[in-house]
Formats: structure tokens, C-alpha cells, sequence
């Protein structure tokens, strides 16, 4: 077994390094070190390194200006993790904001940020999610035809002015990605197919309606890029037919996201957001002049691939138990606060905070402390001899957890730390037990 600190710490944020300390290496992260901040702030604990975040936006931004000849734009989506500061980051570096339901709206305005950057999407949305939408979002996306009919009901009240209006076309094609995580193909729940689409038009224009984009979705977590250029042609030459027969043209183009990460040593290198930016670009560009259409405004929706290698999770070493073949290292945490291996086989790498470079000791099976026999954050992974007390940093934890967290087994969701330039600063406190009942009311029942 080799050295695991190289390839691993090529999986942690952009910041991260080893200082030497007594005789001892100690990871950090923008300029603080984890031991310190575990010490001082508990575990589980999730850290989000702003400088991999600022790096990582930026890099699209590189993308796009370099590939794409007409305007463009960066959302992020706020499913892959959202918390009032995430929200005030997205401002800071002038992006739009993806939103699902009347919950992640509240978030987004209670942080300040305006209509003009806010999207709403989600595929069963409801009255109550609408409302919120017309009163806090610039753009709605649809995505069905039940839909559009709420929408048109809600904008004829004239109560509300109705946002602008974009449509989510299923296209039928699919990303080499997880089942789960799949969510262009022609069984998608996602979306409308083209007759929905033309349709969906020709009422918007019947009911003169701010119809002005255009979107789609292929899936979450992929690495090839080639399966967006099909799905571009598709949606390009369907641009055309209603261009033709319906004189009806979107400003805006959205292509969604879902580009993947590395985990995982053997993940590496870092897909390549420079590759993703150019299949796409490329696509559009190509096909518009094929179809002698004019550019659109295209706007991306990337998530994980800006905010999963900025966060990293820290847990405790509990216990050490070694059953048959197997090394066990029992964390402080795991399915309550990261539910993605139980849902779909997500695969992560580790180090352990102090020494990390140290020599494997052997294969171990990472596990939480919930009674689940799925908690398991790590199966099969080289890793050092640890003892009860020692910390572990999981790194990519940044996206899908802590929006996916659960109060299983009456679990508080943890702290959650924001580092830059040497300070860290908590964005959301850990839960308290009375945080648990808040909810609850107490029922008077007679007794027998």
C-alpha cells in the first residue's frame, strides 16, 4: 500500500496544506487548522473553504467568455446546499439562484437577494409554492401543462405580476450517471416533451404571457459531456419548428448542469469544467447556425461541480472494532448528515486530520452511529491505525449532504463553519435538543 496524502489532498479544497507542528503534520484549510477548529467546534462538523468556491465560479466564468459569442450567465443551484450565507455568496460574485418551493425562496429573500436573480423550479410545484414564486422570483420554470394553467390563473388574478416565464423540455436523452440522478430521459418525471412544449408556446402567446426561455436538465454527476450534444439538437431544432410555425423565440437558453466531481482518488484528475463548457458552447453555436438561429442568452446551472470540493466534513473516532476481515472506525456521524452512499452508492476517500500522511495500516469500513446497517460512509479504504479520539476529514462534502439531512435517531444536524483567509466564522449552529421539539405539541390524552 502507497502513500495516500498526495492523490487524497487533490481531492480536499484548493487551499488545502500541511503544517508542521510539534513534531506533528496538521492539515488546514484557508489558512486554519482543522484540529483546532474541530476542538473548538465540535464534531460532526462541515467546513466550506470560500477560496475553492471564488475559484471555482471563476473558472466557468474563464469558460464561458473564451467559448461562447453572445451573453451568458452562472446559477447556482441551490439544492446542492443552501444557507443564508451560501445566499449572500452567490451575490458576491453576481450569480442567479436556483430555488425549489416556497422553503428555498424564504432562504433566498430572507438573505436579501432580488427577484431579477432568483429562478424557481421544481416539478410539482404548488399553490402555495407559485404564490411565493410570483412574489420573490424574476423566472419560473414550468414543468408541466397542469402548471401553466395554475400559473395563468394566478396571473390573471391580477393580484400578482407574473415573473418571466421559461420551459423545461424533456428531451429523451440520457448521462452516464446513476439512475437516481438521471433526469432528461423520455421516462423522466421531469419536464415536457416537444408536443407539451409547442403547446405550453402557443397558449403563452394566445394568453400574451412573458414567455422567454427555454431549459433542460440531463442528470446529476456526470463526466462525459458528449450526451448534451444530442440534447441541444433536439431542443435547437424544436427552436426551429416553433420559430417557424409560431414566430416564438427564446432569449434565454438554459442547459442546466450536473457536472461531476472527483470523491475519490480513483475519480482523478478533476473533471474538467473547461471540457463540459466547450462540448456545450460548441453545441449551440454549431446549431444555431445550422438552423439559422440567433444566439441565445445561455445560462448554466451548475451546483456540485462549484460547492462539493469546497466542503469537508469532520468526524470523531468513537470507537475501533475489528470483526471478521474487517477494520471498523465508528464515527460521530454519517447517514443523519450524509444520506448520498445510502441512496446511491456515493464513494468517498478520507485523511485523518493529524499525521495524515502516516503509512496505511490496512483496509477500513468508515461507519456512523445510527441503527442502520447502510450507515456506512467508507467501505474498503487504505487507511492509517487510528484510535478512539482521532479525527477524520471526509473531503467533496459540500453538496447534497446537509440539504439531505435527516434527525434520524434524533441526530442534530451539525455546524457549520465558513472559512476564509485565516478566520472561520459559523453559518449554521448545530442543533439543539430543544431545536428536536420545537415542532412537537404535546397531546393530552386520558388515561385508562
Amino acid at each position: 500500500m502507497n502513500d495516500p496524502i498526495n492523490s487524497r489532498l487533490e481531492l480536499f479544497p484548493v487551499t488545502t496544506t500541511c503544517k508542521v507542528k510539534n513534531g506533528h503534520e496538521y492539515l488546514t484549510i484557508g489558512g486554519c487548522d482543522l484540529s483546532h477548529l474541530a476542538d473548538k467546534y465540535g464534531t460532526p462538523l462541515y467546513l466550506y473553504d470560500r477560496a475553492t468556491l471564488d475559484t471555482n465560479v471563476q473558472t466557468y466564468r474563464d469558460a464561458l467568455t473564451s467559448l461562447y459569442p453572445a451573453e451568458s450567465g452562472i446559477t447556482y443551484a441551490g439544492k446542492a446546499y443552501l444557507c443564508l450565507a451560501i445566499a449572500q455568496w452567490t451575490q458576491s460574485q453576481d450569480l442567479w439562484l436556483d430555488c425549489t418551493g416556497v422553503g428555498e425562496l424564504s432562504i433566498a429573500s430572507a438573505a436579501g437577494i432580488q427577484p431579477r436573480s432568483i429562478v424557481l423550479h421544481g416539478v410539482n410545484k404548488t399553490k402555495q409554492d407559485l404564490i411565493a414564486g410570483f412574489e420573490k422570483a424574476g423566472t419560473i420554470v414550468i414543468d408541466n401543462l397542469t402548471e401553466l394553467e395554475s400559473i395563468l390563473a394566478l396571473a390573471e388574478s391580477q393580484i400578482y405580476p407574473c415573473p418571466e416565464l421559461w420551459l423545461r423540455l424533456r428531451p429523451g436523452t440520457k448521462v452516464n450517471t446513476h439512475a437516481y440522478t438521471q433526469t432528461g430521459q423520455a421516462l423522466s418525471k421531469f419536464g415536457m416533451g416537444a408536443a407539451e412544449i409547442i403547446a405550453a408556446v402557443n397558449l403563452c402567446i394566445s394568453r400574451q404571457m412573458p414567455l422567454n426561455g427555454l431549459h433542460f436538465h440531463l442528470g446529476s454527476h456526470f463526466h462525459d459531456p458528449e450526451p448534451l450534444r444530442a440534447a441541444i439538437e433536439i431542443a435547437l431544432r424544436l427552436l426551429a419548428e416553433i420559430r417557424a410555425e409560431a414566430g416564438w423565440y427564446p432569449q434565454t437558453l438554459s442547459t442546466g448542469g450536473g457536472w461531476g466531481i472527483a470523491y475519490h482518488e480513483d475519480d482523478l484528475p478533476h473533471p474538467s469544467i473547461e471540457n463540459y463548457m466547450s462540448v456545450t458552447c460548441e453545441s449551440i453555436v454549431k446549431g444555431c447556425m445550422e438552423h439559422q438561429l440567433p444566439l441565445p442568452h445561455l445560462q448554466i446551472e451548475p451546483g456540485r461541480s462549484l460547492v462539493a470540493r469546497a466542503g469537508v466534513a469532520i468526524y470523531q473516532i468513537g470507537a475501533v472494532k475489528n470483526t471478521t476481515d474487517r477494520r471498523w472506525l465508528l464515527l460521530d456521524g454519517g447517514l443523519a448528515d450524509n444520506p448520498r452512499r445510502a441512496l446511491y452508492g456515493a464513494r468517498y476517500s478520507a485523511l485523518p486530520v493529524i499525521d495524515p500522511g502516516r503509512p496505511y495500516g490496512g483496509w477500513a469500513w468508515l461507519a456512523g452511529p445510527y441503527c442502520e446497517s447502510g450507515d456506512i460512509l467508507i467501505e474498503a479504504l487504505p487507511m492509517a491505525d487510528l484510535s478512539p479520539g482521532e479525527w477524520v476529514a471526509i473531503p467533496a462534502s459540500g453538496a447534497y449532504q446537509l440539504s439531505m439531512s435527516s434527525n434520524y435517531n434524533g441526530a442534530r444536524r451539525p455546524t457549520v463553519v465558513w472559512l476564509d483567509r485565516g478566520e472561520s466564522y459559523i453559518i449554521q449552529r448545530r442543533e439543539t435538543t430543544e431545536d428536536l421539539i420545537q415542532r412537537d405539541c404535546i397531546l393530552k390524552l386520558e388515561t385508562k
